[in-house]
């Protein structure tokens, strides 16, 4: 038992002690303590605008990048073409990008004095922007899927190496087409890894901050966003205090939601093993 205490408090310092002072903070007053502060913030349009951006833009962020994701992984793994090494490597290399450079590149590429529309102003004469979708939810979800599609891909591109080619084999013999040998036997064995990635994207969209403030999007604010406006703009500890507790019980709601139905699908296919 001495052993997995050092863990313990490492986990209770890191975790636990900043989401009960979080908490803590919530209830501050001008008179002490109570629920002023949440009934007030709860019940603010802005909160619930907050909250329903939040998970509309994580929702179609995860949906894109699943599949986008399963696409790339699919012709990465079973497409031989020249450059899927350097593909490959250029997705690796996504995954250790800052959040806010991948808005920083659509900036320049799709701004309105980016590359584009500045190519698009030369061929058709118009000054005005051809492109302008950067500061609204469709500029954020599309920042947001170029950057975590990667997180899909990877997971996917491991459990197709574990796939048995024999089985392929065996489904291309007896005459199933390419796309049912996809549907019916490659997308079944990858579901774990397709609901991994999508699981880890849908967390991590829930909580990005820096695609949201580096877009300008001024009428995109998310949860994230909201608790920055409170807690630095405005220095409302309470109300950011408030709003980032909510923000950690949809992260931990995700996150028991997974493991409740991961483990759920795991001992099915455990069952439907033994019983073959």
């Amino acid at each position: 038992m001495l052993w997995s205490l050092p863990p313990l408090v490492i986990v209770v310092g890191i975790a636990v002690y900043p989401i009960v002072r979080v908490l803590a903070e919530s209830t501050e007053t001008p008179s002490g303590r109570g629920t002023a502060v949440w009934s007030q913030v709860l019940g603010s349009q802005a909160f619930r605008d907050a909250l329903w951006r939040t998970v509309s833009i994580a929702v179609c962020s995860t949906a894109g990048c699943l599949v986008l994701g399963t696409l790339l992984a699919v012709v990465l793994a079973f497409v031989p073409f020249p450059g899927a090494a350097v593909v490959g490597r250029l997705i690796d290399t996504v995954l250790t990008l800052p959040s806010f450079l991948i808005t920083l590149s659509f900036t320049f590429l799709y701004g309105s004095a980016g590359a584009v529309n500045a190519l698009i102003t030369q061929i058709t004469g118009n000054r005005s922007p051809a492109l302008d979708f950067l500061t609204t939810p469709t500029g954020v979800v599309l920042a947001e899927i170029t950057y975590f599609t990667p997180f899909v891909v990877r997971p996917l591109l491991a459990a197709f190496a574990q796939l048995p080619r024999e089985h392929l084999d065996v489904a291309a013999s007896l005459g199933a087409s390419p796309w049912r040998v996809l549907r019916q036997v490659v997308l079944p064995e990858a579901w774990p890894a397709l609901a991994a990635g999508g699981s880890l994207v849908l967390l991590l969209t829930l909580n990005e901050f820096g695609i949201v403030l580096f877009t300008g999007a001024k009428g995109v604010i998310t949860l994230p966003a909201l608790i920055y406006t409170r807690g630095i703009v405005t220095f409302d500890l309470p109300g950011a205090a408030v709003l980032a507790s909510v923000q950690v019980l949809l992260s931990l709601t995700l996150y028991l939601g997974y493991r409740l139905i991961f483990a759920r699908f795991i001992g099915g296919a455990a069952i439907r093993t033994r019983e073959g």
